[in-house]
């Protein structure tokens, strides 16, 4: 990686699938029951590391970071820095970056919800309207 530049676009870009894969395992339909399994063993393990060891698969910023190691280690990922130390800070931006999309997915999410929320609230009341209407007419 030679300049800033490409170095930034990698940034960007890498923190999409790790924002993509802490997201699904930790909140998607798909990985429900595991996730149920790691809930209950974080809070009922006796052990402290297993407690927390079980937690870090239900918090998506905890398991972001797992996410990102992995990636660096599979792309060589560095940032500013070609040695040890670019590969920490390249850690912590991408952890950042990939936990301000989760964060803007979060509230996209949220507001597709409510906004179905309030459709299918307008629609009930606009068909109870139209059975009074009906019911008066007759």
């Amino acid at each position: 990686m030679d300049t800033i530049k490409m170095q930034l676009i990698y940034l960007f870009v890498l923190a999409l699938p790790i924002a993509c894969i802490a997201w699904t395992v930790t909140h998607e339909e798909v990985f429900k029951e595991p996730r149920e399994y790691f809930k209950r063993c974080s809070e009922q393990r006796k052990s402290l590391f297993l407690r927390k060891f079980f937690y870090l698969f239900t918090c998506e910023y905890c398991f972001s970071h797992y996410i990102t190691i992995a990636v660096l280690i599979i792309t060589g990922y560095k940032l500013l820095y070609n040695d040890w130390r670019g590969y920490i800070i390249a850690g912590f931006a991408l952890v950042w970056i990939a936990n301000i999309y989760m964060s803007l997915f979060g509230f996209i999410r949220i507001d597709i919800k409510k906004q179905r929320a309030e459709a299918v609230l307008e629609e009930k009341l606009s068909n109870e309207n139209d059975s009074s209407s009906n019911s008066v007419l007759k």
